[in-house]
């Protein structure tokens, strides 16, 4: 075997903070070969994204780390900043997880891929925008010389995700490390990043190193695995080998995490909560100084839906289909036209002060638990924030429903004095379901609960969410782009297309016998690895 292009050994990485180090990595060791593809997996906090950072020494200060991380037979940590710089972006790059945070919203992509151009290879002027839109070519913008002066705001998360692929690209690197590229992508999006990917690391003869939580992605995509929990490699080999035979029980416990199941039947006689009729919500496109309306956006474009009691909805679609805009419109927090009638009633034109006694029967759960919760609050505070608002149950103590509410979903009712940062990713999500429940809604909106968080995390959260329907007969809208959770959850399902209700049927029919090319596009996608399976 010739020598690796990234030899890890030993690798120990720590953290101090009120005298105190938690040790992030312990005693890592692993190599990528030349051309080759490694896959390090595990849960959140396992130390993948740890490890990665630490190959080009990009942590911060305060990490202390020992061990030998080798690129090209030279040794990284402690290696001096201008032989760091010379490697980062160069020889080693980076494509990270969330591509909007990692874009400058100020610059356009052409300042911002010439940057590094003009840094490692002093290419400026025509010759560097040249260079900018074959590498724009490369990963698949079209029209890429129009879009140039574009800002990331103005992109598709698919298309910010090939930018960050192209400025990865842009010095011709032999390394490319992905920390999570495609987690908040669509199947069909993910399925193109992914193939784009093996096919520049084939033509451009690049070594991978690919962090992820998704096991389905791993088995179709990397050569060798290194499964991470706690800091520690557990277990490693040709992926083959791993998935036919994994060895270690949390191996075992990653690859049998999968939502699996099918939802408990609804009664014929179940009571419909919210239904729509030629649904529309549609954005004006304005233009001169007169604004004057020339056209449309058509958001959400005759949708025709029904959800009863004990009941889920799944609406699915890729980013930019309709499907949060739909249920917003159902939520009467966005305008549309159409009629919405929730509980026998046509709620549409009712006012806000109208709709107020009504909030409390229709909650949501946002994707982002993290962002949804008030950082300045503590878990009880954001729990019973409704009860504020809509008033306690007669001789209930509010903290004590928070603590019946925190049992329900999982956590201990000691931990209601902390605060959200306290809390892991999944523990957040249990959190605003929590506090969605606390005020005994009728009917629930989960935008996208799932797509954040592990997969062993993910099967704990529909079995909460299955649970909770079950015990408190609730409808549900679920809207995401993760295939294999929708079929776990949902009764029925809406296909939906640039605003377009593309297909709509019983949730077993939509998966077994679709009869939109597009579902059968979306299918396909999500479920590819089947059959490496």
């Amino acid at each position: 075997m010739s020598d690796p292009v990234l030899e890890v050994r030993d690798l120990r990485v720590g953290f101090t903070q009120d005298g105190r180090t938690t040790e992030a990595v312990r005693g890592v060791s692993f190599d990528v070969q030349r051309g080759e593809t490694v896959a390090l997996v595990g849960e959140s906090g396992s130390g993948k994204s740890v490890t990665a950072l630490s190959t080009v020494s990009l942590l911060p200060e305060a990490a202390k780390v020992s061990g030998s991380v080798k690129y090209e037979g030279s040794e990284m940590v402690g290696a001096a900043e201008s032989e760091l710089r010379r490697v980062r972006g160069n020889d080693v790059s980076f494509i990270f997880q969330e591509p909007m945070t990692s874009l400058n919203p100020l610059h356009t992509l052409e300042k911002q891929i010439a940057e590094s151009l003009a840094l490692h290879q002093d290419l400026k002027g025509e010759a560097a925008r040249t260079r900018i839109v074959e590498l724009l070519q490369k990963v698949g913008i079209r029209d890429a010389e129009s879009r140039l002066g574009a800002y990331p705001h103005q992109l598709s998360g698919g298309q910010r995700q090939r930018v960050m692929i192209a400025m990865a690209l842009a010095n011709g690197p032999d390394l490319l490390v992905a920390d999570e590229p495609t987690t908040a992508l669509d199947v069909t999006i993910q399925a193109q990043i992914l193939e784009l990917l093996s096919d520049l690391k084939a033509s451009e003869k690049m070594s991978l190193l690919f962090i992820t939580h998704d096991l389905a992605i791993v088995r179709r995509f990397a050569d060798r695995v290194c499964v991470m929990q706690g800091g520690e490699i557990v277990e490693s080999g040709p992926t083959a080998e791993i998935f036919a035979n994994p060895k270690h029980p949390y191996t075992q416990k990653l690859l049998a995490a999968e939502p699996s199941g099918t939802p408990g039947p609804v009664p014929e006689t179940a009571e419909e909560v919210v239904s729509t009729d030629q649904l529309k919500v549609w954005f004006p496109i304005q233009r001169g100084i007169l604004k004057k309306t020339v056209g449309h956006v058509k958001a959400v474009n005759d949708a025709t839906i029904s959800v009863r009691a004990g009941e889920t909805l799944g609406v699915v679609g890729e980013s930019g289909s309709g499907k949060t805009t739909l249920a917003l419109a159902i939520l009467r927090l966005i305008s549309s036209e159409g009629r919405i009638v929730y509980a026998g009633e046509n709620i549409q034109g009712w006012s806000s002060k109208k709709l107020r006694g009504l909030r409390k029967d229709m909650q949501v759960v946002f994707q982002d638990p993290y962002g949804s919760l008030s950082p300045r609050m503590t878990i009880a505070q954001i729990i019973a924030e409704g009860l504020g608002v809509h008033g306690v149950e007669d001789g209930r103590d509010p903290r004590d429903m928070v603590a019946e509410l925190l049992t329900e979903v999982g956590l201990d009712p000691a931990m209601m004095d902390r605060y959200p940062h306290e809390f892991s990713g999944g523990q957040r999500q249990r959190i605003a379901i929590a506090r969605a429940m606390i005020l005994r809604p009728k009917l629930v909106v989960l935008d996208e609960p799932t797509s954040a968080l592990d997969m062993t995390v993910q099967v704990q959260i529909v079995d909460l969410l299955r649970e909770l329907q079950r015990k408190y007969n609730l409808a549900y809208i679920f809207i995401s782009h993760d295939l294999k959770v929708v079929r776990a959850l949902s009764h029925k399902v809406i296909v939906m297309r640039a605003g377009d209700v593309v297909e709509v049927g019983e949730g077993a029919q939509i998966f077994e016998r679709p009869s939109s090319d597009y579902t059968r596009e979306l299918l396909a996608a999500a479920f590819m690895d089947r059959g490496a399976a």
